[in-house]
């Protein structure tokens, strides 16, 4: 269960798509419209497609599941924030879903309570512990890494046809639950380190400009020989 909900969070909280005809090919070759970071995440989800249980053929599982839980509002990724969360109608209850994505230190300092061992439980100073560590290691790694977090609404407090906005949001965006951590390799190209190795030769200064997190950017800077 607590797999099943980062990987529900990690399906919804994602717009990638693949790019038509290609269904001959393996989905981690396909071709997709969306960020890189989002392509990963929707090649990873649909590459496990069969958690959905909806039966679809593989290929087509995700952007199904997607369309099952129509989005009811949506706050964008921006630098600011550094998160994007969306809410959507859950087909199966009444209610809402809100799923939410970002900088792993965005993400923990806005829930209170984390899935562990498949049940919803309070979050501890131990269990936050845990998370820095792992994000630490993930990060120094030079793996870009992002947090993931829920909350189903109160069917009371926000019933059918309730009217979302954000403007300023009028749905939560603390006390969420924490459902885990996702890392993908982006690595330098091959070129970079030669060419700041050129670079410093001719009296040039790198520097290197990042959304990544501090761990994940001395990582990189390091393969590419900027530190």
């Amino acid at each position: 269960e607590s797999f099943k909900a980062l990987f529900t969070v990690a399906t919804h909280c994602n717009k990638a798509t693949f790019a038509p005809n290609q269904e001959e090919k393996p989905i981690l070759t396909r071709d997709t419209f969306g960020d890189a970071s989002e392509s990963a995440i929707f090649k990873f989800t649909e590459k496990n497609g069969e958690v959905t249980g909806n039966g679809k053929p593989a290929g087509e599982q995700i952007v199904f599941q997607r369309s099952q839980y129509p989005i009811m509002v949506e706050i964008p990724f921006n630098s600011a924030n550094k998160y994007q969360v969306s809410v959507h109608k859950r087909p199966e209850a009444p209610g809402y879903l809100l799923v939410m994505k970002g900088a792993p230190e965005r993400i923990i300092a806005r829930c209170n309570k984390m899935y562990k061992n498949g049940t919803v439980v309070d979050m501890t100073d131990a269990d936050r512990q845990s998370f820095e560590d792992n994000n630490a290691e993930l990060g120094k790694k030079g793996e870009r890494v992002l947090g993931f977090c829920t909350l189903e609404l109160d069917p009371q407090e926000y019933p059918e046809g309730y009217e979302f906005d954000t403007q300023p949001a009028n749905f939560p965006l603390e006390d969420l639950c924490y459902v885990g951590l996702m890392a993908m390799i982006d690595p330098p190209r091959p070129a970079v380190p030669h060419a700041v190795e050129k670079c410093r030769s001719a009296g040039i200064k790198v520097i290197m400009v990042t959304g990544d997190q501090q761990p994940t950017a001395a990582a990189i800077a390091h393969k590419v020989n900027i530190i």
